[in-house]
């Protein structure tokens, strides 16, 4: 599904401060460093979090609270450039203001889960944007019912890690559903993100996570297994 990028006067600012300041802060050594570490999924800029963060902050100055068409406009803008420091920022800026999307803005969550995808994006896209829609529309765990069964891994993680920040508000019977339905899958991203999942929600009920774990040990993976009791 191709989402089409709104018109937005605020992206049109954001991106042409972003474009300017980030590569001229941006170090070709550090960058083959960064490549290296993330696996060639896509070309950096050089630019270390802290100071990406402290330029990000001069890119947004004085500019506007967005509306649901600015965060589309700005994520789809950001993704669709090849350095992946501009994957972040879309990623902090949503994490900043997901809170002003509505329902309908899950399919663009799905896009930017899907493009260049890696556990660097996907992560903070499944725990605070994707989280954050269905927390504010408990309408929307349906649709992760079906991400959780998708042939693509990463709609699948982001299935599995979108309760993370949930803590007594999960819903148990989909953690543990979603953890068996992908029990057997073989990809390390899947069963970490089992393991992971479980481990966080042990923080709120460890005495249901460990008899979870100890009724379905055959069927989950030993680094499942070994990520949610990780704590225990």
């Amino acid at each position: 599904m191709t989402i089409p990028v709104p018109g937005s006067a605020l992206a049109d600012t954001v991106l042409a401060r972003l474009t300017e300041v980030y590569p001229a802060a941006g170090d070709p050594f550090r960058a083959q460093e960064m490549v290296a570490y993330m696996k060639g999924v896509a070309p950096f800029l050089g630019l270390r979090t802290p100071e990406r963060r402290t330029l990000s902050r001069t890119v947004l100055d004085g500019t506007p609270a967005p509306d649901e068409a600015d965060c589309t406009a700005i994520a789809l803008r950001c993704f669709a450039l090849p350095e992946r420091e501009y994957h972040y920022f879309a990623v902090d800026y949503l994490r900043r203001h997901v809170k002003r999307c509505s329902s309908a803005f899950l399919p663009v969550a799905r896009t930017l889960v899907t493009t260049v995808s890696w556990w660097d994006t996907v992560d903070h896209l499944a725990a605070h944007v994707v989280g954050g829609l269905v927390a504010a529309d408990p309408a929307l765990a349906a649709r992760m019912d079906e991400w959780i069964a998708d042939d693509d891994l990463w709609p699948a993680r982001t299935a599995l890690l979108h309760q993370l920040r949930f803590k007594a508000a999960t819903d148990t019977g989909r953690l543990f559903s979603y953890c068996l339905l992908r029990s057997g899958h073989p990809d390390f991203f899947i069963r970490k993100a089992i393991g992971w999942s479980l481990r966080e929600y042990a923080r709120t009920d460890p005495d249901e996570v460990r008899a979870f774990v100890t009724a379905h040990t055959s069927r989950l993976s030993p680094l499942s297994v070994r990520e949610a009791l990780k704590n225990l």
